[in-house]
């Protein structure tokens, strides 16, 4: 996983992510809520792809007592974070790098919202390994990513969907093109069936799907007592 973020592109996120995805406020509502339902008041939450701060921000308003850790490469979007949710920073660590570098935890849950697919898929193995190995038994993991078909025409059509979400209405298909064929280019796409053996090959069970906007899809999944 590569960071993709310029200060210039750190600086629309806030706005920009809201906007793009589909409920996206509805999305950090129902994560914190499926978080909440196996975490202890005083828990401790992994967050992979912290940059920006808007999760971390509503998962902390949301719930006075829990802790978090914070993962990013993108010191950009680290320092925007750090911004975002400075309400709360005496209950926020950040750590600028992958996976590797987060704390061994364990914690009592994970989130990993909108980042999975900057991860190249021969990488997202071990990332989830790494997610799964730092968590209690039992505890849940809510992660949301784009995830769709690999084959054509399914995927440059929900794709295509997607860029036209976040685009001015009535933007005419030609002119958003480039846009698709860029994220077909930079990002690494996982089909949703791919994505749910992943999560049951590195140790999670019981995936669910929560949320479903466009492109983007939403999992809840528990870490199995004996991770692979």
């Amino acid at each position: 996983m590569s960071s993709v973020f310029t200060e210039q592109a750190a600086a629309s996120y806030a706005e920009g992510t809201p906007r793009k995805v589909p409920g996206y406020a509805g999305l950090l509502r129902m994560t914190a809520l499926l978080l909440a339902e196996r975490m202890p008041p005083q828990g401790r939450v992994l967050v992979l792809g912290a940059g920006g701060g808007l999760e971390l921000r509503a998962l902390a308003d949301a719930h006075a007592g829990w802790t978090f850790d914070g993962v990013d490469p993108s010191p950009a979007m680290l320092a925007l974070a750090t911004e975002t949710a400075s309400a709360h920073l005496d209950r926020i660590s950040l750590h600028e790098g992958y996976i590797d570098i987060a704390p061994d935890g364990p914690f009592d849950a994970a989130t990993c919202l909108l980042t999975l697919h900057f991860v190249p898929r021969d990488q997202r193995l071990d990332t989830l390994s790494q997610i799964r190995r730092r968590l209690r038994p039992g505890a849940p993991f809510v992660a949301a990513h784009i995830s769709v078909p690999r084959t054509e025409p399914e995927r440059s059509l929900w794709i295509g969907r997607h860029i036209a979400y976040g685009s001015p209405d009535g933007t005419p298909p030609a002119q958003l093109e480039p846009s698709v064929q860029a994220m077909i280019e930079k990002l690494s796409f996982v089909s949703p069936e791919e994505d749910e053996a992943l999560l049951r090959q590195t140790g999670f069970s019981d995936a669910s799907l929560f949320y479903l906007g466009f492109a983007v899809r939403g999992w809840v999944a528990y870490a199995d007592e004996f991770a692979p």
